[in-house]
């Protein structure tokens, strides 16, 4: 468990100006100059981000539904809301049909009587629908549905619910729920500094560990419990928290969600402003996406876009509520690192090396000490030790006025951004020494200092009082969840810093190409490989000479003007799979042999019932690294472009990794990275280097496509795309392009 804060000072520097300074936050804007523009399928390229403040703090609030019977469930929930209220200086005002009052206060009979316009409604009734229709003509700016039996039910629900979205969209007001909690009303500690975590969930318990961190000194600012979404949503709270001076990090549980292209611009939201986005996100097995869809109604979206999205965008998903709150606090109160390299310092070298495996598997650096730190190091650690990295201090040092000084030579070494410390399990007074020791030399550090304490006790004093009561040591628990929250930290810095939005280069209108391509459309068809490849063409991407001819005679002209060798195959719409039927032949160098395919070609197009267009003579490319590039279409966030190894093994092996439009050179050059056989684009085992430029620009130029032709391309699909040696370029040998 983590715990404490680390510092004030947040990732951006205007962020900090405001905190140093002591201004006081602007409002929020509903949108940013440019808000309406749209890229070149017509999709927006900003997000609006709804003011929220009056949510969060309003001046008046409206309770329907209000009751201070005994033993009525609403009772309770009036009873929190007005001391909610009262914290937040709100004035309350009951409304109920039949009550004259409710706890003392006069009581309104209908959200129009009210005395005043008030910020928000918190709506206690079963069915809210009448009461926002009512509420439209009262100017209220927010308003909560508890309700449940909407989209988490099933179909008549999800129709309820498109009905409360479709109210809620003609009264003006923005709607929290349906289906949510009291969560956005929790009671949150005021006496905590730094910066904060600012939560978001779709499921009010799974935020209850995060929510918990207070009472290890971590400061939560918001928590927003957003439900099924009919309005208000996942991205609406992140572009509006990733805003707040306030807010260090932001913490998410995510069951699904609402609309790809609005997460997309919160995340991007997020990066711009330097704030880190961590995530749990449902839905990794298809027993997980079940289960989350029956919850909320919505689409959980094929997990492996959503991974990439998440990855494009910066947006740091971990697995379990433990890591969600470890690294999320960690991310809010570490200041940024001065160097990437980690040092484990330990009491055992058994926990040294342990710790030190699972860290570099995990991808963290570290570095080996220079030769001139492990002698100085060596002035108070036996020289039999290890001083390397690891640092092994044999126990004994930990015990008096060695300890501290080992510590500070190790944190005054420039490769150094990290000071890891696992103590497995306490052994006072060592352990005890070892924790202050750790605590004093943090307070004078602007270097992360990290401690796991691995008792399964937890009530030590040296846990609990000197390691918790630090502002500085992040504290944890696990080794797992060290390394995890260590390896975000590290990774998102590194994002941030050359973080380029991808919006901001999207394309604005049409290019040339597109209007070459859409003459080749054919609504609801599936083009042949000759068209799919008159496609490629249009935008740029090399394919092999070829001829499409009718005759055996026409096919040994084009053999000799293709040049031999020559591969041959059939060509018709809807022929997805031809060398399964025998519909290609390879390695054609004849006239005689270019005559026999032909016919053979033909006649097993005949048989199988086929009606060819033609048949392909096409010239052989051999030499290369087969790739696949295609194009598909995801639920939440449209058109996305699939890169990896191709032929056979985009079967066998499934190694792809996805990008999500709008992307640029750089993501399409980390997709590659992420392939289990990058190496093969390197050259193995005497092979050349393969044109890994040519590559990037063949995924770009399929983006492009894929933008351009939007709804009217549902798939395509480039396998093999053979990558030729270095500066030769890259060949699309085979093409299937459907049409919507």
């Amino acid at each position: 468990m983590l715990g404490s804060t680390y510092g004030t000072l947040t990732t951006d520097s205007r962020r900090a100006r405001v905190i140093a300074c002591g201004e006081q936050p602007g409002p929020a804007v509903h949108g940013r100059t440019g808000a309406d523009e749209r890229d070149v399928s017509g999709r927006p390229l900003h997000s609006d981000v709804p003011d929220l403040d009056r949510f969060f703090r309003p001046e008046s609030v409206a309770v329907v539904g209000a009751s201070d019977a005994e033993g009525r469930p609403n009772t309770g929930i009036t009873r929190q809301l007005m001391s909610w209220a009262e914290r937040v200086g709100a004035r309350l005002y009951p409304v109920h049909p039949t009550r004259k009052s409710v706890f003392g206060l006069a009581c309104s009979p209908s959200v129009a009587d009210l005395p005043e316009q008030v910020d928000l409604a918190v709506l206690l009734v079963a069915d809210p629908l009448p009461v926002i229709e009512q509420l439209a003509d009262t100017k209220v700016k927010f308003a909560v549905a508890f309700a449940s039996g909407f989209a988490e039910t099933g179909g008549e629900g999800a129709a309820a619910q498109e009905r409360l979205a479709a109210a809620v969209e003609r009264s003006g007001l923005r709607l929290l729920g349906p289906n949510t909690n009291l969560n956005a009303f929790e009671r949150f500690r005021d006496d905590l500094d730094g910066p904060a975590v600012a939560l978001i969930t779709q499921s009010g318990h799974q935020g209850r560990p995060v929510f918990s961190l207070q009472e290890l000194g971590i400061r939560l600012s918001h928590w927003a419990p957003t439900g099924n979404e009919a309005d208000l949503e996942t991205a609406d709270f992140i572009s509006y928290f990733a805003q707040r001076p306030e807010v260090g990090a932001i913490a998410c549980y995510v069951e699904g969600l609402k609309d790809g292209r609005s997460f997309l611009l919160a995340a991007d939201r997020a990066a711009r402003e330097g704030v880190p986005v961590v995530a749990v996100k449902v839905g990794r097995t298809e027993t997980g996406a079940r289960t989350a869809a029956s919850h909320t109604g919505k689409l959980t979206g094929a997990d492996t876009v959503v991974d990439a999205a998440m990855r494009q965008f910066g947006v740091i998903r971990v697995d379990g509520l433990d890591e969600l709150q470890d690294t999320a606090a960690l991310l809010a109160r570490a200041k940024p690192p001065q160097a990437d390299g980690v040092v484990v310092y330990s009491i055992s070298g058994g926990t040294g090396a342990h710790f030190s495996d699972l860290a570099t598997a995990a991808g963290l650096t570290l570095p080996t000490l220079p030769e001139a730190k492990q002698a100085e190091l060596h002035q108070w650690i036996p020289d039999y030790l290890n001083v390397a990295n690891p640092v092994d201090n044999g126990g004994h040092p930990v015990g008096d006025w060695r300890g501290r000084k080992i510590i500070d030579a190790i944190l005054a070494d420039p490769s150094v951004g990290v000071l890891i410390c696992p103590i497995t399990g306490p052994f006072p007074p060592m352990s005890d020494k070892l924790a202050q020791d750790l605590v004093d030399a943090a307070e004078r550090t602007d270097k992360l200092v990290c401690v796991v304490w691995g008792s399964p006790v937890g009530t030590e004093a040296a846990y609990r009082e000197t390691l918790l009561g630090s502002s500085r040591v992040a504290t944890f628990r696990t080794f797992a969840n060290c390394i995890t929250a260590v390896r975000a930290y590290l990774d998102h810095h590194r994002f941030t810093a050359s973080y380029r939005s991808p919006f901001d280069e999207a394309p604005r209108t049409p290019s040339p190409s597109f209007r070459k391509a859409q003459a080749l459309m054919r609504p609801g068809k599936q083009l042949s490989e000759h068209a799919a490849k008159q496609l490629l063409r249009a935008y740029g991407i090399r394919v092999p000479r070829e001829q499409l001819v009718t005759s055996a005679a026409a096919a040994v002209r084009a053999a000799s003007q293709v040049g031999y060798p020559v591969v041959m195959k059939a060509s018709a719409p809807q022929l997805a799979h031809k060398s399964e039927l025998g519909l290609v032949k390879v390695g054609l160098t004849s006239a005689s042999q270019v005559r026999d395919a032909y016919r053979e070609l033909v006649d097993i197009a005949r048989y199988e019932d086929i009606d060819l267009d033609g048949v392909l003579v096409c010239q052989m490319v051999e030499r290369g690294v087969e790739m696949v590039v295609g194009v598909t279409h995801d639920d939440l966030f449209g058109a996305t472009v699939t890169v990896g190894l191709g032929g056979v093994l985009v079967e066998v092996l499934r190694d792809t990794a996805v990008c999500v439009p709008p992307f640029g050179e750089d993501r399409a050059r980390a997709a590659l990275d992420e392939l289990r056989g990058r190496a093969l684009l390197d050259g193995v085992r005497g092979a050349p280097p393969a044109d890994i430029d040519a590559l990037v620009e063949v995924v770009l130029r399929v983006q492009r496509m894929a933008l351009e032709l939007g709804d009217e391309l549902a798939e395509l699909d480039i396998n093999p795309l053979m990558v030729l040696p270095r500066g030769q370029g890259a060949v699309a040998l085979d093409a299937l392009a459907v049409c919507r």
